[in-house]
């Protein structure tokens, strides 16, 4: 592994994602700079990083956070899947603005909101966009301006796109720590909220940061471009859950469904359950993803064992004794 002195921005370290990644860029040699609201608060986290105060919203606080930056890692969402419409766009064009400033690549997580049901069973990174909900039109929109970006401003941008996140480090608005498990908690039941028949894709957290480590190592990247993260994908999708609650040492513990039902009556006040709603579609039909390109630009997809992945994404969400260790020191 070849090491840099580089320095990567991560604009969403405390979650899932960005935190990975963070790990992934630094074991290479990367400096770390990590920009938050309350630094001081998080900065045990990454003990190693640079924080810095700001907020991603606004503009010249990620132009301060990114001078000198050779990546820019664009983690951020709106907690709670709240004022999606008048935060995404806007925090994406400070990251534009400064990426350009810099001759930073951007990075983008990218979802598979993006896509309706005519692009299903199984995405490809040329299939056309057409999604289907307010949120999906919303990522369409984002990757269609990092797209314009690249091309009109000449900012480099990678977008690697996986399934449903799981990791021993993630975000409370996530289905695996939201839904599946309880953070915490000992597993006594899983919350499996897809049809128990239908295969699922899921991306174990660092597996998808090291494949962004990887892609950020090859000089011969083009200046836009999008790569499919394939992950774990479970024919059954109910396998997850079984597989989890095996990992748990719970294997008898019952396996719920998502109450869908109920979320109509609890959409109007909760803006969490009207998204949740939303997604509905996304667990009633496969939806697999095509990494064929991936795997023929960086020869192999990094791949954890699905108990492994499982063993440590619950010891670092508290649901297992603490036999995996979620902290590390930014070299």
């Amino acid at each position: 592994m070849e090491t840099t002195t580089k320095t990567a921005l991560i604009l969403g370290a405390t979650g899932g994602v960005g935190f990975e990644t963070a790990r992934a860029l630094a074991a290479r040699g990367y400096r770390i700079r990590a920009m938050h609201r309350d630094p001081e608060r998080v900065k045990a986290l990454l003990p190693g990083a640079d924080w810095v105060r700001g907020d991603a919203m606004l503009r010249a606080d990620v132009m301060a956070a990114a001078t000198g930056c050779d990546v820019i890692f664009h983690g951020v969402n709106p907690p709670g899947y709240k004022n999606w419409a008048e935060r995404v766009l806007p925090m994406a064009e400070s990251s534009i603005a400064a990426a350009k400033e810099n001759g930073a690549r951007l990075v983008l997580p990218g979802t598979v909101y993006n896509y309706g049901p005519d692009a299903f069973p199984l995405l490809r990174e040329d299939d056309r966009q057409d999604p289907v909900t307010k949120k999906g039109r919303i990522r369409v929109a984002l990757e269609a301006r990092l797209e314009r970006a690249a091309w009109a401003e000449g900012v480099p941008v990678l977008i690697l796109r996986g399934g449903d996140f799981f990791g021993p480090h993630l975000a409370q608005n996530s289905w695996f720590s939201n839904a599946l498990v309880k953070p915490g908690k000992p597993v006594r039941s899983v919350l499996y909220p897809g049809a128990r028949d239908v295969g699922h894709a899921w991306a174990y957290l660092p597996d998808f940061a090291e494949t962004v480590a990887r892609l950020l190592e090859r000089p011969d990247l083009p200046r836009f471009t999008r790569f499919h993260f394939g992950g774990h994908w479970f024919e059954r999708g109910v396998e997850i859950a079984e597989r989890l609650r095996v990992v748990a040492g719970a294997p008898n513990a019952p396996i719920r469904g998502m109450p869908w039902a109920l979320l109509p009556l609890l959409a109007p006040v909760s803006t969490t359950f009207r998204e949740l709603r939303e997604m509905r579609y996304l667990w009633q039909v496969p939806v697999r993803l095509d990494n064929s390109a991936l795997v023929a630009f960086v020869g192999e997809e990094p791949h954890t064992g699905i108990d492994t992945a499982l063993r440590r994404a619950l010891a670092g969400l508290g649901c297992l004794p603490a036999e995996v260790t979620s902290g590390f020191a930014v070299a």
